[in-house]
C-alpha cells in the first residue's frame, strides 16, 4: 500500500474531529438532528482550515445508512465512498477546472433533475473554489440553486467570497470558518505524533503551528516533511533550520532590545539571524505579530490566555511595562510600512536594519503629550524630571532613552509656555463666534462654553458641569471639526478643541443681557460693513 500523507490520513471524519471550528460543527449538528436542512451552504475561509472536510462530513451525515445522523458510522458504503472522493451520490467539482458554462450546465443543471443514486438519501454537489466560476456559469446555476429538486443540496467552498455574486450568496447559508489558533494546531500535531510514535518537542509543535499561520493542513504537511528529514525525533531547532523560522524566544529578545533602546545589540541579533539563513520577511512578520500580542496584552491581559504559552505571557507582562500604548501603535505602524517595502527589494536586511534604528530613535523622542505633561508640572512648581518612575515610561519612552526624552521635553516646555502665554484665548474665541451664524445650532451650543486658556495645541473650553448634554452635542465629530477649522482660520495655527467641566463657569450667552446685543461682534461687523446705526 502506498504511503498516505498526514493531511489525508488524519482528515476529520466527523463533526467532533473538526479542529477550531466549534461554531460551525455545532450549528450543522443541530441542523441535521432537527432536520432543518438548507438547500445550499457556503463555507468561507482561508486555505487548509477544513472547508471541504466539513462539506464531506455533512454529506456523510445525511447519506450514512444510520442517517441522517450527527455521527456517521464511517464504514458503510456511502461513508467510505464519500471519504474516498469516489461517490456516485456526492459530486465534487473543482471550479477552477470547470469554469465553462456548458460544463456547468451539463454537470449540474441537467444531472440535478435525476433522483439520488441507490443507497443515497440526498444528492449533494460540492463545488470547491466556487469564486472561480465565470459569470455565465453563475447565471446558469442561479435558477437551479433558487429552486432545487427535493433531496438535492449544494455545498460551496471559497477562499475569496468577495468574488462570489451576491445573488448566489443570498441563496445560501453562509458559514465563516476561522483560522485555527496556534495552541489547537500544536495539540493536534502532538496527537498525530502520538499515533505515529514520533517524539515531537512542545516547542517544535508550537514553532510549526506559528509557521502554519492558522492552517491545519499546512501544519500537517510541515510535520510530514520534518519526519522525512529528522526521523522520529523532532526538536525546535529542526523546525527552525528546515523552514527558516526564528524561535519565539529570539523574537522576544529582539523586541526587548528595541524597547530598551539597545541599538547595537538589536542590530547584532538581526545579523546573527541573517547569517544563519533565517527568512527576513518571516522574522519581520513574527516581530509584528509579537508586538500585536503585546498591544492586546496591554489592553486585556487575559485575551491571549488560549493562544499564547504561559512563558510567552510572562515575557509580555514584563515588556508591557516598558512601553505605552501610543508608542506601541507607532512601532507596529513603522514595522508594517517597512514590511511593505521589504516585499519589493532584494536587500531585505537593509530595510530591516533601518526600521529597527528608526523605531529606537522614535522611542527616544519626546511626544506632545509628554511636553504638555511637563508644562503642567512646571506650572504646579514640580521638577521636570520625575523621581523614580518617570512619566516618560507611562507615555511610552524606553528606560534607556528616558533622560534624553526628559531633556528634550524640558527644552520644548519653555517654548510652549512662552507661546501659550502670548495667546489671548478670549479674543480668539470672540473671533470664532463672529464667524458662526447668529441663530445656528452651533452658535447656541458654542455660547454654552467659555475659553479658559491654551495648553500646548489644546484650546481649552470650560463649561458648567450641569451643561453636560449640550457639551456632548458640541463635542460631536462634525461640530468639533468646524470649531477647529474656525480656530485655524482665526489664528493661522492648528488647534485641538478640549472641553473641561469647571465650577463657576458662566456661559457667554447667560452673561449678555438682551439689550447688549449691539456689542455682539457679528452685529458690529454688520454695522461697519453697511455704515448702519442701531435705533432703539
Amino acid at each position: 500500500m502506498s504511503y498516505e500523507v498526514f493531511a489525508r490520513k488524519y482528515r476529520p471524519q466527523t463533526f467532533d474531529d473538526l479542529v477550531g471550528q466549534a461554531h460551525v460543527s455545532r450549528t450543522l449538528k443541530n441542523a441535521v438532528a432537527q432536520n432543518r436542512l438548507a438547500h445550499a451552504y457556503l463555507f468561507v475561509g482561508p486555505r487548509g482550515i477544513g472547508k471541504t472536510s466539513t462539506a464531506r462530513i455533512l454529506a456523510k451525515s445525511l447519506n450514512c445508512v444510520k442517517g441522517p445522523t450527527v455521527t456517521p458510522c464511517g464504514v458503510c458504503d456511502p461513508c467510505r465512498e464519500i471519504s474516498g472522493g469516489n461517490s456516485f451520490g456526492v459530486f465534487e467539482y473543482d471550479a477552477a477546472s470547470n469554469t465553462q458554462v456548458d460544463k456547468i450546465r451539463e454537470l449540474i443543471v441537467e444531472r440535478v433533475k435525476v433522483a439520488p443514486s441507490p443507497g443515497y438519501k440526498y444528492k449533494i454537489y460540492i463545488i470547491d473554489e466556487v469564486h472561480m466560476l465565470s459569470t455565465s456559469s453563475f447565471n446558469a446555476l442561479l435558477k437551479t440553486l433558487e429552486e432545487p429538486p427535493p433531496k438535492v443540496i449544494f455545498i460551496f467552498a471559497t477562499t475569496d467570497v468577495n468574488k462570489v455574486p451576491l445573488t448566489i450568496i443570498s441563496r445560501c447559508q453562509r458559514f465563516d470558518l476561522h483560522r485555527i489558533p496556534a495552541n489547537l494546531i500544536a495539540q493536534h500535531l502532538q496527537f498525530i505524533a502520538g499515533k505515529e510514535k514520533i517524539t515531537l518537542e512542545a516547542a517544535a509543535a508550537h514553532a510549526i503551528a506559528r509557521g502554519a499561520e492558522g492552517g491545519l493542513r499546512d501544519a500537517e504537511s510541515m510535520l510530514d516533511q520534518l519526519v522525512a528529514f529528522c526521523g522520529d525525533k523532532i526538536s525546535e531547532s529542526d523546525v527552525l533550520n528546515v523552514f527558516g523560522f526564528t524561535s519565539e524566544q529570539t523574537v522576544i529578545e529582539l523586541t526587548g532590545r528595541i524597547l530598551s533602546g539597545q541599538t547595537p545589540d538589536a542590530i547584532h541579533l538581526l545579523h546573527e539571524q541573517g547569517e544563519s539563513g533565517k527568512d527576513m520577511m518571516r522574522l519581520m512578520a513574527d516581530l509584528i505579530a509579537y508586538l500585536r500580542d503585546l498591544l492586546v496584552f496591554k489592553a486585556k491581559p487575559d485575551a491571549l490566555s488560549e493562544d499564547v504559552d504561559p512563558d510567552v505571557q510572562k515575557s509580555l507582562a514584563a515588556q508591557a511595562a516598558l512601553i505605552g500604548t501610543d508608542r506601541l501603535l507607532e512601532l507596529i505602524d513603522q514595522f508594517a510600512i517597512a514590511e511593505g517595502r521589504m516585499k519589493w527589494v532584494p536587500n531585505k536586511k537593509l530595510h530591516f536594519e533601518v526600521a529597527i534604528i528608526k523605531a529606537i530613535q522614535t522611542l527616544g523622542q519626546a511626544t506632545l503629550d509628554e511636553v504638555i505633561e511637563k508644562l503642567a508640572e512646571l506650572r504646579d512648581g514640580k521638577s521636570v524630571v520625575s523621581q523614580n518612575k518617570s512619566a516618560s515610561v507611562a507615555a511610552g519612552v524606553s528606560p534607556a532613552s528616558r533622560n534624553t526624552a526628559a531633556g528634550t521635553a524640558a527644552t520644548t516646555v519653555a517654548r510652549v509656555e512662552e507661546k501659550s502665554a502670548a495667546v489671548d484665548a478670549e479674543s480668539i474665541w470672540q473671533r470664532v463666534l463672529a464667524k458662526i451664524p447668529a441663530k445656528s445650532f452651533l452658535r447656541t451650543l458654542s455660547e454654552s462654553v467659555r475659553p479658559i486658556g491654551t495648553e500646548g495645541r489644546d484650546f481649552l473650553l470650560g463649561h458648567a458641569p450641569a451643561d453636560k448634554s449640550k457639551i456632548e452635542a458640541l463635542a460631536s465629530q462634525n461640530n468639533r471639526r468646524q470649531l477647529e477649522t474656525l480656530l485655524r482660520d482665526a489664528t493661522g495655527h492648528d488647534w485641538l478643541v478640549k472641553f473641561l467641566p469647571k465650577d463657576g463657569i458662566v456661559p457667554m450667552a447667560a452673561e449678555k443681557p438682551a439689550e447688549s446685543f449691539k456689542d455682539d461682534p457679528l452685529i458690529q461687523e454688520a454695522i461697519e460693513l453697511f455704515k448702519a446705526e442701531v435705533k432703539s
